[in-house]
């Protein structure tokens, strides 16, 4: 019940991050470029402080963790992201981003040798079509540069999270790798300095992505990935599109077309047969 709750909490954190950004991009002056670099730097001290903390209760010696691979992974995804939800409604860039995700773990988890039964080969295949079906032209196909940003961010949150499976220390790692790749977002802010625009409740916006929806969330799911599989870790975050595109109504008047609707729920069908014999491990969080 405690890995199912963290789960769930790192869902809906995934969800706030496209409704937050979305709000910021459509709603308020801020750029995309500022927007991630706050969005990375708010994460990267609210886990740092967090960290700290920890060890100092631990009388550990204040030390980070994490890579400069991971942080590269998380600058691509942080980065594209943001750039994508200028022009996405906030459904579709989630369907786009978490599709891609789970397109990347299920075929890593295969190539590993994961066990991947009929049922699941299926379900796979079911949430790809809904995926086509989101993407294929017509008068509301989402506009082509957002939707390929938004697949080249799950890209990367795809690779950042297959690394974060081999994660002993998920608050530390996390926290060094929103630490590391807050360079990369401060060199994509000088090179589109340009366009730089600042506004009080867009940076807002981005704190509270960084600090709560991204830092804590990253933290809690890197606490949850070592213990499932790769094709579970892949699918359960396709429930995040469903939830972002009913906030995305609510906060942002944006439409449920019959598009996103057929998209969704293929998707959402093919978890359910993924996750048919899918199994957590064995095992408890510490």
């Amino acid at each position: 019940m405690r890995l199912i709750f963290l789960i769930s909490i790192a869902m809906l954190a995934f969800a706030a991050n496209s409704v937050l950004c979305r709000l910021a991009l459509k709603e308020t002056a801020i750029d995309a470029a500022s927007f991630t670099l706050v969005r990375v730097l708010s994460g990267a001290l609210v886990l740092c402080l967090l960290v700290a903390g920890q060890q100092h209760l631990a009388n550990k010696k204040a030390a980070l963790g994490g890579n400069w691979v991971s942080a590269a992974a998380l600058f691509l995804y942080a980065a594209c992201f943001s750039f994508s939800y200028i022009s996405l409604p906030t459904g579709t860039g989630a369907l786009l981003l978490f599709g891609t995700v789970q397109l990347c773990m299920i075929s890593y988890g295969v190539f590993q040798g994961e066990t991947y039964n009929l049922v699941q080969k299926l379900g796979s295949l079911l949430a790809i079509l809904g995926l086509v079906v989101l993407l294929l032209p017509g008068i509301s196909a989402p506009p082509l540069v957002g939707s390929l940003l938004m697949v080249l961010a799950g890209v990367g949150w795809g690779v950042y999270s297959l690394r974060g499976k081999g994660s002993t220390d998920p608050s530390s790692d996390t926290a060094g790798n929103f630490l590391r790749a807050t360079p990369f977002c401060i060199a994509l802010s000088l090179v589109a300095m340009v366009g730089t625009s600042l506004d009080t409740l867009g940076l807002w916006y981005a704190v509270l992505s960084g600090a709560l929806a991204s830092g804590l969330g990253y933290a809690i799911w890197y606490a949850a990935l070592p213990l499932i599989k790769s094709t579970t870790a892949a699918t359960v975050q396709l429930s995040v599109p469903v939830i972002a595109a009913f906030a995305g109504v609510i906060f942002l008047a944006e439409p449920l077309d019959a598009r996103l609707v057929i998209a969704a729920l293929g998707i959402l069908g093919g978890i359910m047969l993924v996750l048919t014999n899918n199994e957590i491990k064995r095992g408890a969080i510490k």
